[in-house]
């Protein structure tokens, strides 16, 4: 078997090609350990929070549509991680944004790259507690209903059409870290 781990897989060109305002795709020309070269496109996305958020027994969710996917789903808290925070500042401030509730405290379960194929992105699963009500600031593309489920039904629900993966995800790992 050979081993291409010592390859650096050099990058002969690399080419954005769009920019939404959302995210750049573009493409970088590299030299594979064979010699030849190939062309591997990606998305290059900001940096994003999941927030496992519970009250008691119940774990915070919210529903919105997705457009992209055209459908409603029951998601986890999520956003961006805006220039300068870390998870756990962004995961706080999605938590008050999106669900009107403040934490006591916010912890970083696991960060990580997604989609590894075809995207430029980071993620940060975050665990929220002490949660106390306050005032929901909704950006202008955000029609969000808070809701919650039992904790003990999470993944089941989180599991159900059309299911994704950022909410399986932070409720898998909070389960492992012995948080739900």
């Amino acid at each position: 078997m050979t081993d291409y781990a010592d390859h650096d897989w050099p990058v002969v060109e690399s080419r954005a090609e769009y920019e939404t305002g959302w995210y750049t795709g573009g493409y970088d020309r590299v030299r594979q350990p064979d010699g030849t070269e190939k062309n591997y496109y990606w998305a290059d996305l900001p940096a994003a929070v999941v927030v496992v958020a519970v009250a008691g027994d119940e774990l915070v969710t919210v529903e919105q549509y997705r457009p992209a996917i055209r459908e409603h789903c029951l998601e986890l808290v999520a956003g961006i991680v805006e220039d300068g925070e870390s998870y756990t500042t962004a995961g706080a401030r999605e938590l008050r944004e999106e669900a009107g509730l403040d934490p006591a405290g916010v912890s970083l379960i696991e960060e990580f790259w997604c989609s590894t194929g075809v995207l430029r992105h980071k993620r940060g699963i975050v665990f929220a507690e002490g949660l106390e009500p306050t005032e929901r600031k909704l950006d202008g593309n955000e029609f969000i209903d808070v809701t919650s489920v039992p904790v003990e039904e999470a993944l089941e629900r989180a599991r159900a059409a059309p299911a994704n993966d950022a909410t399986i995800e932070g409720i898998l790992l909070a389960k492992a870290d012995g948080l739900l």
